[in-house]
């Protein structure tokens, strides 16, 4: 139910995300949130746990992008716990953005996939793994590209939402305030809504 009847009428049940809601073409939709992705860099990626029903979540830094930008890989520890979360629910992942400056954050649902093909791993190496692995000092488990601990996480989006900041710290605080005293929602964010049929469409044209 997306709207209500109240004595005033029928209003939205959630009249802050209808103010904010916005749905542009869908070329700028994809463009921004890769954007914003790509000037983050780091999210925070959340996973069922592989024995429990509970959710976890870990900070990651992206390594790549794929079709046209909304399919993310990530390194890991190919024996790591997150590994074994993601083979165990591959279809219960997020990751999530956010820019505390600005308000904008980013919601990406999917699933995920483990990547062990040395090419893909060499093409998305970052000399700055070793310091995540470490150097076990037997020649093989050092860090470097052909380290058999490293993997690539890729997770194919099926769903995004994020917003869009449209003013900067002090317009939200003013906006905030004057909203509250009219009685009304602030409308400092454009919030965006991508479908999966609006990925899939994205996908048939850049992959």
């Amino acid at each position: 139910m997306s709207t209500i009847n109240t004595s005033t009428g029928t209003q939205p049940i959630d009249p802050y995300k209808a103010k904010n809601l916005e749905d542009p073409p869908l070329a700028q939709k994809i463009e921004d949130l890769v954007d914003f992705i790509s000037e983050s860099k780091f999210g925070m990626l959340t996973t069922r746990l592989s024995g429990s029903e509970y959710l976890t979540s870990r900070c990651m830094a992206l390594a790549g992008k794929e079709n046209g930008g909304i399919d993310l890989l990530f390194h890991t520890n190919l024996f790591s716990s997150k590994t074994l979360d993601l083979t165990t629910h591959p279809s219960e992942v997020n990751i999530s953005f956010l820019d505390q400056v600005s308000g904008s954050w980013a919601s990406i649902s999917g699933t995920a996939s483990i990547i062990a093909d040395r090419a893909t791993i060499e093409k998305y190496y970052s000399p700055t793994l070793p310091a995540w692995l470490g150097d076990l000092g037997d020649g093989v488990h050092d860090g470097g590209p052909s380290d058999p601990r490293i993997g690539v996480i890729r997770l194919e989006a099926k769903v995004a939402t994020y917003a869009v900041a449209r003013r900067g710290i002090f317009g939200r605080a003013v906006e905030t305030v004057t909203s509250a005293v009219r009685g009304d929602v602030p409308g400092f964010n454009s919030i965006r809504e991508v479908s999966g049929g609006e990925l899939e469409e994205w996908r048939r044209t850049h992959s």
